[in-house]
């Protein structure tokens, strides 16, 4: 199997901590065949207020251990500098270099942010104290975050984190490719140059993709939402339907001009093979 690596484009693929030993045991085999890709890295989320904090640095060496770079995922909502410091200080030990940095969500019941209220202050604060040992990845939303005030406001949180230090961004997934362009416009007119990936979620059922969506603000467009409702509990169906609307979508962001593609696996690999099939890209 050939690499993904591109000198123009990036690559790469999220996981979340397995909770299980069986979870453990599917993540081993799924990350194995998407290594074979060699992508740039692999990403770990990061639970809220660090929930996951264990779970993700044991995945992340891991994956290490097998040679691609992988990237945990660092909340600071709900944490002290102290608490980052730590994590950072443990990252910068088990030699991992790359941190994809977000201001997270609050756990159910705690009341105060802490210390930092957002991520541009996280990406500032990893700055001061590493300097330029981490490759520093952060958060885009071309549809605009649920809980911002609007798409004007939005971008201005996104600038604060570009100038802070951001190497690269992330984007929230969606299906509407305009959006993407459109915010790349916008970032073309305030000076921003780091690369903005696009976050690809391969489409496995229609009620799960639903419930993500409602709680992260990403749109599905009616006349698709439609379509999926149709075939109610027809799950083939719904992933054919979908790897050929989330492909197309690749096709159209490559075609003109995105530098990559971040795919949100949901510790699944078949789907996203068969796209990166579709792209022949591999």
């Amino acid at each position: 199997m050939q690499s993904l690596q591109n000198p123009q484009q990036l690559f790469s693929f999220e996981f979340y901590p397995p909770k299980t030993e069986e979870g453990v045991i599917n993540l081993q085999g799924v990350h194995k065949q998407l290594a074979a890709l060699n992508p740039e890295f692999f990403s770990v989320t990061f639970g809220a207020g660090g929930s996951t904090r264990d779970k993700t640095l044991e995945t992340v060496i891991d994956i290490q251990a097998h040679g691609i770079a992988a990237a945990p995922h660092l909340s600071c909502v709900a944490s002290t500098k102290e608490n980052i410091r730590a994590i950072l200080n443990n990252y910068v030990d088990k030699d991992i270099s790359r941190v994809v940095a977000l201001r997270g969500d609050l756990p159910s019941g705690t009341l105060s942010a802490g210390e930092f209220r957002y991520a541009n202050e996280l990406v500032e604060f990893i700055r001061q104290e590493t300097g330029d040992y981490f490759q520093i990845h952060v958060a885009a939303y071309p549809e605009v975050h649920p809980q911002a005030a609007n798409a004007a406001e939005d971008f201005k949180n996104f600038k604060r984190k570009v100038e802070a230090g951001a190497n690269a961004a992330i984007t929230q997934y969606f299906y509407n490719a305009d959006a993407y362009f459109y915010f790349m416009e916008a970032c073309e007119k305030n000076g921003i140059d780091i690369p903005v990936v696009p976050g690809i979620m391969p489409i496995t059922q229609y009620t799960q993709l639903f419930r993500f969506s409602e709680m992260c603000g990403a749109d599905i467009p009616r006349w698709m939402r439609k379509r999926l409702e149709g075939f109610g509990d027809d799950r083939a169906s719904v992933q054919a339907f979908g790897l050929d609307l989330v492909s197309d979508l690749c096709q159209r962001l490559l075609d003109n001009g995105a530098p990559g593609l971040h795919f949100y696996t949901m510790n699944q690999a078949s789907l996203t093979l068969s796209i990166i099939e579709r792209l022949h890209l591999k």
